[in-house]
């Protein structure tokens, strides 16, 4: 019934220098990004850092933007010297602009999907207590405070957590030991800031090798970096500029601009000067064309693809016609960053100190709102088409996709908000899927409480809303609310006389006093005499989900072969429409009858079939529940060690999700019967020691 899905990526805020990437780190734990360049210098500055993240707990990387903090913390992080047995996780706050999200970010990153109603850090800080790991916690300066707060609770829970911040500020934690990052050094025919110069100017056009083999324009190349001060990112944007100009031009044009522009306001220190400088020299040399993307694209926090380019950037003069062309042409000058996904495409980001240039341009242009309504109505339209093809042959690709825009979700939904509630709670009841399958609950129910605050009380959007909230509070555990909302969303959705909510509604009332313990008022409410009542499609959402629930309820009566029926008709309704999420539900559902008619070996075929789904979809509810089966099965078969190992896995992802077996009664009664029948196979002191074992496996 539900699911999660917890990794942040972010492409570092500078490269230094070029290269090949790293190797894979090997099977520990982790979410480390791709290190997408080599690294140019900072040998003593890494030395010192590996030394401080195995001495000291909380170490701050600071430094102006773009002087390479983050990739400085990426290839800290990633030295197998760093490695923990517990993993090093990266957590990329630079997308985050509501501090409210900051927990279940974290959570999210080092795979966390609670699905209890405790407060998430008290769920956080119990869930790291007893682990050895790195946490990285990238671009913090925009909630310092927060980050404070949230780090210091870890690290009083947590004795064996490490923790690297990079932030243009400290913490001001008491613990906390302050690392400056400086610019790369200047001086010298062989300085790493024109080995990076070099790099990247080569990089762009490989005919500029002969300048930096000759002594004269090599000094002047040294001068170039000089006058950049040695800042990594302004060295990446200067050397892309030679694809067009010669050295010689760079250098005049660069004087005059600097003589001429260079901002000396006495509030930003000298280093912010020339990275602002910079910057605003780069934005000058751009076509208008690319100057106008350039503002308009600052409205996407995070990485974004050119769909979504095309349609919240062009407009005026920039037709959509052109956008992916001025968009590579962007990329080309080192203004916008493009990467390549499994499962996503091409994704493009723009880096924290670039889109803040940009965004002040959007602000001269009196854009802002213009281009702010744009981005949240194409995330809610991409989200009305995601609920569409949920349940579809295309459901993991839109799983995959929808994880990738989580952060311009999040933009839309708190922009939508405040400038259109009703398109909101439009856009909050439309995520179903994405707040109940692919683990976001503690986030969905904070957008869909504020939306139905704001919103109107009547229509389809609020039958949904309601319906997706009741969602979120069967998951936390919260029956109460559940069932409180499955009576309200029966009441809306009656207003409505459409059986798709209604059947909905039914879903949510019936399991809400399922996992309880009421498996025969969950027949009544969602059985086959309660679906031919409301009608409606067999093939729609709420059948399908309300088929789902009765068979559960057959498996809690021990009417096993009902049960069974039940599932094998909603497995080939999943295989007609191409989907795999239900679907693993319904093997789930054959394995537990196949269990209760003492077919142990059919039971273990199902629930291997029901796993592969859930590891596809990154649902962590799903293995749970499926390692726990495949636990009974096992031990019903007679091997003891190896269904003690699996419970000790299944264990270690029932963490994950917060809540061991949910507090079911029914699925608790399962794990404790293949607990029974694996000590007795092997003996006590051999479970404990396969069930140890099980619990070290990764969960990432």
């Amino acid at each position: 019934m539900f699911g999660e899905y917890a990794f942040n990526r972010k492409e570092p805020d500078s490269a230094e220098g070029d290269g090949d990437p790293e190797p894979a780190r090997g099977a520990l734990p982790g979410n480390l990004p791709p290190d997408p360049a080599g690294f140019i210098g900072r040998e003593d500055e890494l030395a010192a850092l590996h030394c401080l993240l195995r001495s000291r707990r909380l170490t701050t990387l600071t430094g102006v933007g773009g002087v390479g903090k983050s990739r400085l913390a990426l290839r800290a992080a990633t030295d197998p010297e760093q490695d923990r047995p517990d993993g090093v996780w990266w957590v990329d706050l630079s997308p985050l602009r509501d501090p409210g999200l900051l927990t279940m970010t974290v959570a999210h990153a080092v795979g966390l999907a609670d699905h209890s109603a405790r407060p998430l850090v008290e769920e956080l800080c119990a869930w790291v207590a007893d682990k050895e790991l790195l946490l990285v916690l990238d671009t913090c300066e925009h909630m310092v405070a927060e980050c404070r707060h949230l780090v210091g609770e870890l690290l009083q829970s947590a004795p064996g957590l490490t923790v690297l911040v990079t932030s243009r500020e400290p913490l001001g934690s008491p613990c906390e030991k302050v690392v400056e990052v400086c610019p790369l050094p200047c001086e010298g025919p062989d300085s790493d800031a024109l080995a990076l110069f070099r790099a990247r100017a080569v990089a762009a056009t490989p005919q500029a090798a002969a300048t930096f083999e000759d002594p004269g324009r090599a000094e002047l190349a040294a001068e170039v970096c000089r006058r950049l001060d040695g800042i990594p990112l302004a060295l990446e944007l200067a050397g892309a500029r030679l694809r067009l100009w010669t050295l010689e031009q760079m250098a005049q044009r660069l004087g005059a601009r600097f003589a001429v522009l260079s901002d000396t306001r006495p509030v930003l220190q000298p280093r912010h000067r020339t990275m602002r400088t910079a910057i605003g020299w780069s934005h000058e040399l751009c076509e208008p064309l690319e100057r106008l993307l350039w503002a308009r694209l600052s409205v996407f926090t995070g990485d974004f693809d050119v769909a979504a380019a095309r349609a919240v950037c062009s407009g005026g003069p920039l037709p959509a016609s052109r956008v992916e062309r001025v968009l590579a042409g962007l990329v080309a000058k080192s203004v916008v960053r493009r990467s390549q996904e499994r499962g996503a495409g091409a994704r493009y980001r723009m880096l924290d100190t670039i889109r803040e240039y940009g965004h002040d341009w959007l602000t001269e242009l009196g854009e802002v709102q213009t281009v702010a309504d744009r981005h949240a109505h194409w995330y809610a339209a991409l989200s009305q088409a995601a609920d569409r093809g949920w349940l579809s042959p295309d459901q993991v690709d839109w799983y995959r996709r929808m994880t990738a825009e989580h952060a311009q979700l999040r933009t839309a939904l708190e922009h939508l908000l405040g400038a259109d509630p009703a398109a909101a709670l439009e856009m909050a009841g439309a995520l179903w899927f994405f707040w109940f399958s692919c683990g976001h609950v503690h986030e969905g129910r904070g957008f869909l409480e504020r939306a139905l605050e704001t919103a109107p009380g009547t229509g389809a959007a609020y039958a949904q809303a309601v319906w997706a909230l009741g969602l979120t509070a069967l998951l936390q555990g919260d029956m109460d609310a559940a069932r409180q909302l499955g009576a309200e969303c029966t009441r809306a959705a009656a207003r409505l006389a459409d059986p798709e909510p209604e059947l909905r509604a039914a879903y949510l009332h019936a399991v809400s006093v399922l996992m309880p313990g009421d498996p025969v008022r969950a027949l009544e409410l969602a059985g086959p005499r309660a679906r031919a009542g409301h009608g409606g499609r067999t093939s729609g959402p709420g059948w399908l989900l309300c088929r789902l629930a009765t068979s559960y309820a057959l498996c809690d009566l021990e009417r096993f072969d009902e049960a069974a029926e039940e599932a094998r008709r909603l497995r080939e309704a999943c295989a007609e429409l191409g989907e795999r999420w239900l679907r693993a539900y319904a093997d789930y559902v054959l394995a537990v009858s196949a269990l209760g008619l003492g077919h142990h070996g059919e039971a273990a075929r199902h629930v291997r079939a029901m796993l592969s789904g859930k590891r596809l979809l990154g649902d962590r509810f799903g293995i749970a529940l499926g390692l726990d089966m495949l636990a009974a099965a096992v031990a019903a078969l007679g091997d003891g060690e190896l269904a003690a190992r699996l419970l000790g896995t299944g264990h270690a992802w029932w963490r994950t999700v917060g809540r061991p077996q949910m507090g079911s009664p029914s699925l608790t009664a399962l794990r404790d019967r293949g607990e029974r029948q694996a000590r007795a196979a092997i003996g006590d002191e051999a479970y404990e020691a396969a069930f140890l074992g099980g619990t070290t496996a990764s969960t990432g």
